[in-house]
């Protein structure tokens, strides 16, 4: 089962109260250089030097908003799909969600059961879609793991199957199947599918989220659809996505790739002392993250006492 955010802060309030770990709550990390013992960071109370470094800011980081032509002009409220808590300040509005990941669908199902007066999602590229949830209630990742770890190809065979025979063809709502499969599309990209409940599904189905184009241009209050359709949301959420943000930390020691990740993960260094931990997307993020973390940990311990 999926554990639940009280759970998740049990698991991280018990942990920060053991033994060992000195927490240093509301320091932010701006840089990190070589220095003679390790590293030395540069941090918003100073500087810090440590012999080891993990960094595990996450790859959801930096909130990015696209910059459309005329997004200035718009005369109602934009946010990030970060900043969204609720449908109660939305109540009777009409809202557009851009962006048909799983923060999109979500938020625009939230809305429109949530008392907005209309939800629209607009869609640039088709998404891959899982369901959070198999019959009998057992968690989408009991399938999805394994076939993370089998061949791109038959990988993505079987998702495409499994998602025809839990979902139908959307695609007369909008929703075509990509011509790129989950894994495949992973593999390129490290983006994961929209991974959703059956109920997100049936809101799309019986039109109470409205699928429509991507997002071109704004003037005004009137926003613009790359078919030429236009909107007049009072709100636009942007649940266009994050990224790692880590080229102010370590952008000038070469270890991030061109999508801005660090190119090594885990247990292997980037550097020596400095390694990477949670930056794939994968299913059961946290259990790999988990064991991954005690592995790390190991290599680690080992390295300080050799």
């Amino acid at each position: 089962m999926f554990p639940t955010r009280d759970q998740v802060v049990s698991h991280l309030d018990r942990h920060a109260r053991e033994d060992g770990i000195e927490l240093r709550l509301g320091m932010a990390v701006d840089r990190l250089d070589p220095a003679p013992t390790g590293w030395r960071l540069t941090t918003s109370a100073g500087e810090l030097d440590a012999r080891q470094v993990v960094v595990a800011t996450g790859l959801q980081h930096t909130p990015e908003v696209p910059d459309w032509p005329g997004k200035d002009t718009f005369t109602g409220e934009l946010l990030h799909s970060s900043a969204y808590r609720n449908p109660t300040s939305y109540r009777g509005k009409r809202v557009l969600v851009v962006g048909p990941g799983s923060s999109g669908m979500e938020i625009a199902h939230d809305l429109a059961t949530g008392g907005a007066a209309k939800v629209w999602l607009a869609v640039r590229t088709p998404p891959n879609i899982l369901l959070r949830g198999l019959p009998g209630g057992l968690p989408g990742d009991l399938i999805a793991t394994p076939l993370y770890h089998a061949p791109i190809r038959i990988a993505d065979a079987i998702a495409g199957r499994a998602r025809l025979a839990n979902l139908g063809d959307l695609t007369e709502f909008g929703l075509p199947v990509p011509g790129e499969g989950i894994f495949a599309r992973n593999a390129r990209l490290g983006q994961a599918p929209a991974i959703v409940d059956v109920e997100v599904i049936d809101s799309i189905k019986d039109g109470s989220i409205e699928i429509v184009g991507a997002v071109a241009a704004f003037d005004g209050a009137v926003g613009s659809l790359v078919d030429g359709t236009q909107l007049e949301p009072d709100v636009i959420i942007c649940a266009t996505g994050c990224r790692a943000g880590l080229e102010h930390m370590v952008g000038h020691l070469g270890v991030l790739d061109e999508r801005g990740n660090p190119t090594a993960n885990g247990e292997e260094p980037a550097r020596a002392g400095l390694r990477f931990l949670g930056y794939l997307a994968r299913p059961s993020q946290l259990g790999h993250v988990a064991k991954q973390s005690r592995r790390v940990a190991k290599r680690i311990a080992d390295e300080l006492s050799a």
